[in-house]
């Protein structure tokens, strides 16, 4: 009787545990889909022109991967030391680097006008098209990609720094978001991200 007893108590045990088990699978699964449908996506439209002063789109970015870096020309460090970093990927991809797209959007169109991006862009090589516009189209660029940025107090002199994050973005083919690196990636790491998605 006590054996018969002990056999039910397990099975019933058994029964709970597997019941137990499954809900909290279907749990973690559900609580991973939520976490998946929320993650914000990175990227998405905008209109900007170009150095040359031709109207820039996201639909300029389809067909190629790109890779994307928010920043200002009047950046005393981080920016030129990103954007060399770019170009030097570019320059380790050889011949592929034709099929690869690089932007650099600014995020000081006060100063950063078509003719300062031109030159600006012109100066650093690899064909890194450099795009500006209004400031409230700066920033729906901005938003798109979850670039923070924030004007410093000017000088006496006028002149002031823009604090911002410092992301390396990479979109594949579609357009879409790939990868990001953080500041100051190596063009070991730029090139390899990109010559992935060739």
């Amino acid at each position: 009787m006590r054996k018969g007893l002990e056999r039910g108590l397990i099975l019933v045990m058994a029964a709970a545990l597997a019941v137990l088990g499954y809900v909290g699978v279907r749990l973690y699964q559900d609580l991973v889909l939520r976490a998946e449908q929320s993650q914000v996506p990175i990227g998405g439209p905008f209109t900007l022109i170009d150095q040359a002063g031709a109207t820039r789109t996201e639909k300029d970015l389809l067909g190629q991967p790109a890779v994307v870096y928010f920043g200002y020309t009047y950046c005393p460090d981080v920016c030129p030391t990103e954007l060399i970093n770019i170009v030097g990927a570019l320059d380790l991809l050889g011949p592929k680097a034709k099929q690869v797209r690089a932007v650099f959007i600014t995020i000081d169109p006060e100063r950063d006008t078509q003719k300062v991006m031109a030159d600006f862009v012109s100066n650093l090589g690899g064909g890194i098209i450099g795009l500006t516009g209004t400031p409230e189209q700066v920033a729906a660029a901005a938003r798109a990609y979850r670039v923070y940025y924030q004007k410093g107090k000017p000088k006496p002199d006028g002149a002031y720094t823009v604090d911002h994050s410092g992301f390396v973005y990479i979109l594949d083919r579609q357009g879409r978001y790939a990868a990001h690196l953080g500041p100051n990636a190596a063009p070991e790491k730029i090139a390899d991200k990109l010559r992935a998605l060739l």
